[in-house]
């Protein structure tokens, strides 16, 4: 539970995808599940999101930075959805590259035990690659859930991700 209040809190990192601009969605659904949601961007997601809408839904404001030391600390995160994860960030993330706000926050979470699903966002093309496989066999052994069976041919699959992290902290 986060120190801030009561209630567990919901990372959402969000990529640069072109299902970002429904992330929305994901938050209703975490919310109505009982999370508190704090949406991390990356920095080429906050032209595929939009803030101000996402920061009204949550009550937060959208993270894509580091904070500066005079701003107040985000709450701790109970658990971590990477939704769309794009194959950039999913090697990066694999590899412990932290050259973003949110690939930082993705890079301790295994450490410190924090649940983290991950929802890619990628072509077939891309998916065939051996770094993506490597990366995905790689977060696995890290304890991270990579949910590769999702069907993107209707929607993006949201709900999914939320399915995940429960059986996962059940």
């Amino acid at each position: 539970m986060s120190e801030e209040s009561s209630e567990e809190v919901l990372y959402l990192i969000v990529c640069a995808a072109g299902a970002a601009a429904d992330v929305g969605r994901l938050v209703a659904m975490a919310q109505e599940a009982g999370w508190v949601v704090q949406i991390v961007a990356t920095p080429s997601a906050l032209d595929f999101i939009d803030v101000g809408e996402l920061e009204r839904q949550t009550g937060r404001p959208v993270r894509s930075r580091y904070r500066k030391p005079h701003e107040p600390k985000p709450p701790r995160a109970d658990a971590m959805i990477v939704a769309p994860a794009t194959y950039n960030t999913i090697n990066k993330f694999a590899l412990g590259i932290a050259d973003t706000y949110a690939l930082g926050v993705l890079a301790e979470a295994p450490g410190l035990g924090i649940p983290v699903v991950v929802l890619p966002f990628v072509n077939s093309a891309l998916a065939a690659r051996t770094p993506f496989r490597r990366s995905v066999e790689d977060l696995r052994a890290d304890g991270v859930r990579v949910v590769l069976d999702a069907d993107h041919s209707e929607s993006y699959p949201w709900e999914r991700a939320l399915a995940e992290l429960a059986s996962d902290t059940v």
